[in-house]
């Protein structure tokens, strides 16, 4: 059993690479026979399997199948292509090997490692990776085998292209005995500070953010032909939930560097003024990702070679209905009957997943949106090019457009949020009788009191494990990221009811707008940002809380972002593999605060102990949450989305009687001024290796 789950473990190993070949730094071997072969090696695949075997550490054995796969789909797309779940194409190949690896029978580990090893050695490496990933998190016999950190097996989608060949030159050198000196990816690589939009490259661009938007796609997958795959509790809701987030945090983002806050994209024939240049190489198709010039149009794409035959004039119908269902609150079935709508099928159909309720007439809003940007450059395969950043899952946020295409996004949720067929809450919604807030304050563990402190760090990832073809052994990169001065909430409430507990809520928002004056709520609500929700205990009388910022149920500790999973036993956060595998999809630890200016920007926290009668979920095995820490953006593995209220709460949606953020405050609610301050200085990583 151990070697069968380490052979699991290592099939994310060196993706490139033959699987005739040793994997992991321990040099271990899977035995090859040739029902695993493919033609490149059938003349001497067994004689090279066999003589790395000599040296092996260990031999890890592969049960012949029972039934070999066929594959008639994904065998189509080359190994030397890049992947994206938003061509069509390339979802049918996807459903086709899940439904493989999901068919394997439960409980037949030897025999699932040999499919999944067959899967490897005939199919392209990242469509591979997906859908392995995907088994093992849905599989119940395999949730415990560590899903690999993507930016380590794929780190050309993370880091400038410039790296590996200095990171080959490290590895043959370590190799005869040479210090393993990390490599410096420079903070400003992808362009200057000539291009406003640069300024928000060290959030765009930060590993943990993308490896967030990766994760949390991996956990709710928008197709598969296994509905239940699909169809988690809330999804289209934590679809509208997450994003809407990002959406509030690059506004604060944005002020924070004296932008405005994003412009979404309104109107498809207009060009985008935004040029992006990613700097980065794909390590799979040896091509570098192609660039997009200032002032480029969407184009109606038909490219046969993705399955994308689609016209700017049906994003303009499909907008349309989407519109009309939200302005009627009613959706249309493919019967022609109809059904009240609510944001978690809005969710459903814009992005559109497989639970859309009638595709044909929604259509595929969202994820045509990111293929039409993507292909700009190529819109009919005339060039034989590949999709931009925006195009994969993994790379998409690192585009200034992103942010603008998802502003348009989440103006159709927020005008469902404010249309007639969402009431506002009502005073008995929002109110805790006889629960009052008395007083809510932050210490930063530098000594500062109510004053957030952000700084510079370097931070060392390792790229050996997708370094393929090149010598063992780890190789850093080290790159620079923000970081924050960890810090405590001390909240005091007064309990003169009978409840015996209370859900906090944790947001916190800039002070003044882009003109630096007061927001109207109907505004500011939008960039409220969560930093925490969790349950306390309530006694009568006097309640001091106080919650470190580390337990925040929002992120994932920076351990779990940058570090091999397989060495996360000891994080008394993470309880188990499969609870990390699922709640990976948190926001990073290290980008829970926003960045400040050097001088402070001013923010308010808002603070909330709301009704925990109201609040609190019944799972249905009556069992105790596991996942604690981003169960926000993750929900919880086979369970209801912990939280009864629509997510977003208090804010997600108008108030019917408030103007500004201080008529809105109820005493079971409490508003304090404190400010964000850069320490513009940066510091080493004390979790860096030693060299």
């Amino acid at each position: 059993m151990a070697s069968v789950v380490k052979g699991l473990s290592l099939l994310f190993d060196r993706p490139n690479e033959p699987m005739v070949s040793p994997k992991g730094d321990d040099n271990a071997i899977f035995q090859i026979s040739e029902q695993f072969l493919t033609d490149d090696y059938k003349n001497n695949g067994i004689e090279i399997n066999n003589r790395y075997g000599e040296n092996a550490s260990e031999i890890i054995p592969l049960e012949n199948l029972r039934r070999v796969p066929k594959f008639s789909k994904a065998k189509r797309l080359p190994k030397d292509s890049d992947f994206s779940l938003f061509l069509p194409a390339h979802r049918e190949m996807a459903d086709e090997v899940v439904d493989e690896l999901m068919g394997v029978p439960e409980n037949q580990l030897q025999q699932f490692l040999s499919t999944c090893t067959y899967a490897r050695v005939n199919l392209n490496p990242q469509l591979f990776n997906y859908c392995y990933s995907v088994a093992l998190m849905h599989r119940r016999d395999t949730r415990n085998v560590p899903i690999a950190n993507f930016a380590e097996t794929f780190p050309s989608k993370f880091v400038d292209s410039q790296v590996f060949s200095q990171a080959r030159e490290t590895a043959a050198v370590a190799a005869q005995g040479a210090p393993r000196t990390p490599i410096i990816i420079p903070r400003d690589y992808t362009a200057t500070d000539l291009d406003v939009e640069h300024r928000l490259a060290y959030f765009r661009e930060d590993i943990g953010v993308n490896l967030h938007h990766w994760h949390w796609h991996l956990v709710y997958p928008f197709t598969a032909n296994q509905r239940e795959i699909v169809a988690k509790d809330r999804r289209g809701e934590l679809f509208f939930y997450m994003h809407q987030q990002i959406i509030a945090r690059y506004n604060g983002e944005r002020l924070n560097n004296s932008l405005p806050r994003v412009k979404k994209f309104n109107n498809f024939n207009e060009p985008i003024s935004e040029a992006y240049f990613p700097k980065l190489d794909s390590l799979t198709s040896s091509r570098g990702w192609p660039p997009r010039q200032a002032n480029m149009q969407w184009q109606d794409l038909n490219r046969p070679v993705d399955g994308l035959n689609v016209t700017i004039a049906d994003m303009q119908r499909w907008r349309r209905n989407i519109e009309d269902a939200i302005a009627t609150g009613l959706v249309q079935l493919p019967n022609g009957s109809t059904r009240a709508l609510d944001i978690d099928t809005l969710g459903n159909m814009v992005e559109a997943s497989v639970l859309s309720p009638n595709m044909d007439l929604y259509g595929s809003l969202h994820n045509n949106g990111h293929s039409f940007s993507a292909y700009m450059h190529d819109p009919t395969h005339r060039y034989l090019e590949s999709f931009g950043v925006i195009g994969d899952e993994a790379t998409t946020m690192r585009d200034p457009f992103f942010f603008r295409w998802h502003a348009f996004i989440d103006d159709l949720f927020q005008k469902y949020k404010e249309s007639a067929n969402v009431r506002p809450y009502t005073r008995s919604e929002l109110e805790n009788p006889g629960v009052r807030v008395t007083s809510a304050r932050i210490d930063s563990s530098d000594g500062a009191t109510n004053e957030l402190h952000t700084f510079w760090m370097s931070s060392d990832v390792d790229l050996s494990r997708g370094l393929d073809f090149s010598n063992r052994g780890p190789v850093y990169a080290r790159f620079t990221h923000l970081n924050h001065r960890d810090f405590q909430y001390t909240i005091e409430v007064e309990n003169n009811s009978n409840a015996s507990r209370g859900t906090v809520r944790i947001f916190i928002s800039p002070t003044n707008d882009e003109r630096q004056l007061s927001w109207a709520l109907s505004d500011q609500r939008k960039m409220f940002i969560e930093m925490d929700r969790f349950v306390v205990p309530l006694n009568r009388g006097r309640n001091v809380i106080t919650r470190r910022s580390s337990e925040s149920t929002v992120t994932i500790p920076f351990e779990q972002t940058f570090r091999d999973l397989g060495a996360q036993g000891s994080n008394p956060r993470n309880t188990d593999l499969a609870s990390f595998n699922y709640c990976g999809c948190g926001w990073p630890q290290h980008m829970l605060v926003p960045k400040g200016t050097e001088s402070g920007t001013p923010y308010q926290l808002f603070v909330m102990v709301s009704n925990y009668e109201l609040d609190s979920v019944t799972q249905e095995d009556g069992s105790e949450m596991s996942c604690k820490q981003a169960s926000s953006f993750c929900g919880i593995r086979d369970k209801l989305y912990p939280d009864k209220r629509a997510m977003g709460y208090p804010f997600d949606r108008p108030s019917s009687s408030a103007t500004n953020i201080q008529d809105f405050i109820l005493p079971n609610m409490l508003l304090t001024n404190i400010s964000i301050k850069l320490q513009n200085t940066t510091e080493q990583n004390p979790r860096n290796p030693t060299i």
